[in-house]
């Protein structure tokens, strides 16, 4: 059980299904922007679904890959997307335009990517079958972090709050802490479970609020670790405050854990169905279980960062969990209420009069002291859940919201429309403007779609014909190279897999046809060839 010393106030965690999010693409993981507005939805297809999660409505497609998109991560300011796909690419997006900034090629499958939280200018990337590698996205360099035995085959890692160390962690249960700048270890220890038999680290999650971050183990075993700062900047994490959480009910090993918002709360999602366990961090008990369509096996889990909702994907669709809203009218008069049947109200003397006769009159010293004042309307208070604790003001360029053209049925009448001289004049200009465009393109002047930058990543001793998780197919090396692709025959059981990558045409979900395969293919500016490469395009 988890032991916290602590104090939790009210009840901040989902109770039921809310609802789901159909990407009509089949989903494999998501993420939620730093302040809960945007939802980003990773497809089997290679798009990334950006939806508005006020209205719980599309934002935005970007036709990102070409094979499955495995791993996402926002930029601080909510402006950039990276994003990773089984074919070992790593790629950065503008979110407004959706065009790909940079590509960052691999020789191994990538497990996951994260920005720096503080620096949008680095990135943490976990190959497999590698060490950790931080790319610097203004000159597309890469510094392969130290670990603790060069003989370490899989190793996880991530920035911890605020990006000042970086936490790795091996197949052999030790964890290392690095300096960000320099790479430096800082210090080291190893988790133990109550047993002499060390185990694998799965994943490593740092909580938005406090100092606490979640080492998800494959013992079916989440654990707990609080990091203690010294006055020299030195992080002490100590072995002896570890903090077990064992899985009593199943013996179920864990899919993906992460903290709530606030940082109370503490979800785990089950490796085998679709079951999300949440416990209270101030008491340590499990307080709730959520259990999803039975048979369905979990992807990933997110929590809202300021709200109590959890984001689930299971069978290729993203669940929302929530509380129940019970309407409460109290709340806006404290009087009120809720009768069972009608009542007949008896009116008091000048209730309903314009001018109350009996009302007495206020002094007049109060009265003309509230009229002088002057109230401001203008500024706006910011919001304590979109702030850090070293911060005291929001972020002003950042992006909370992606702007949608509205969709009018009819336009010719709408009543609120410019004069028809004003139609008449733009329609005029328009026409000018598209013969000149026509023109241009004619003299051939005008430029093309500038290509993104792609920089190959050479990492020393590492295999390149791994497969990645999500397609990985048991059996000898040879068979794994012809499933994981896209040969033009489908045989066996990669006929019925859900994974299977299909080519995708703008934003409508057309698949592309002949010529139109080879164009998409050629926006690389290098063609997956070799044992680079997870398969061939049909």
């Amino acid at each position: 059980f988890l032991c916290f010393v602590a104090e939790s106030f009210g009840q901040n965690y989902p109770e039921e299904a809310d609802g789901t999010l159909d990407c009509i693409s089949m989903a494999l993981t998501c993420t939620f922007n730093r302040w809960g507005t945007l939802l980003a939805v990773g497809c089997n297809d290679g798009r990334i679904v950006i939806w508005d999660f006020l209205t719980r409505g599309i934002a935005k497609i970007i036709s990102a890959h070409i094979h499955p998109v495995c791993s996402l991560c926002w930029s601080r300011d909510g402006h950039k997307l990276v994003s990773a796909s089984t074919d070992n690419i790593v790629s950065q997006w503008d979110v407004l335009s959706g065009d790909c900034d940079q590509r960052f090629r691999f020789p191994s499958p990538i497990l996951k990517v994260q920005y720096h939280p503080r620096d949008q200018n680095k990135v943490l990337v976990c190959p497999m079958k590698s060490a950790p590698v931080m790319l610097t996205l203004s000159d597309s360099k890469h510094v392969v972090l130290p670990v603790d035995d060069d003989s370490d085959l899989n190793v996880v890692a991530s920035f911890d709050r605020r990006g000042e160390y970086i936490y790795t962690g091996n197949a052999k249960g030790k964890i290392l802490v690095l300096k960000t700048d320099s790479q430096d270890l800082v210090a080291s220890f190893r988790v133990t479970t109550g047993t002499s038999n060390t185990t694998a680290i799965k994943s490593i999650e740092f909580a938005r609020k406090g100092r606490n971050f979640l080492i998800n183990l494959h013992d079916s075993t989440v654990v707990m670790a609080p990091t203690t700062y010294t006055e020299a900047g030195g992080c002490e994490p100590g072995p002896g405050q570890l903090n077990n959480s064992d899985d009593n009910y199943n013996g179920t090993p864990w899919k993906k854990c992460c903290f709530s918002g606030d940082g109370e709360y503490i979800v785990a999602g089950s490796a085998r169905q679709h079951a999300l366990y949440i416990w209270e961090k101030s008491i340590g008990n499990l307080v709730k279980i959520l259990h999803g369509t039975r048979g369905e096996l979990l992807l990933d889990v997110a929590w809202h960062p300021v709200r109590p909702i959890i984001a689930s994907i299971s069978s290729g669709v993203v669940s929302i969990w929530a509380q129940n809203q019970v309407e409460n009218w109290s709340a806006f008069a404290p009087d009120f209420k809720e009768l069972d049947e009608n009542v007949e109200y008896e009116e008091r003397e000048s209730e309903f009069d314009i001018e109350d006769e009996d009302k007495s009159e206020p002094e007049q010293t109060g009265a003309d002291a509230a009229e002088d004042e002057e109230v401001d309307v203008t500024s706006v208070d910011p919001i304590a859940a979109f702030c850090s604790s070293d911060e005291e003001l929001e972020d002003s360029k950042a992006l909370l919201y992606l702007p949608i053209a509205p969709e009018v049925e009819d336009p010719e009448e709408n009543p609120y429309g410019p004069p028809p001289d004003a139609v008449q004049t733009s329609l005029m200009d328009e026409g000018a403007n598209s013969e000149k465009k026509r023109q241009s393109s004619a003299d051939g002047s005008q430029p093309p779609k500038k290509k993104p930058k792609t920089t190959n990543i050479e990492l020393q001793g590492v295999p390149n014909d791994e497969v990645h998780p999500l397609l990985g197919v048991k059996g000898d090396g040879k068979s794994k190279k012809k499933q994981a692709g896209r040969p033009k025959g489908s045989k066996g059981k990669e006929k019925d897999s859900p994974f299977k990558p299909k080519l995708y045409k703008g934003d409508r979900g057309l698949p592309l046809e002949g010529s139109a395969k080879g164009k998409v293919q050629a926006e690389l500016s290098q063609p997956l060839t070799g044992k680079d490469t997870l398969g061939a395009l049909a």
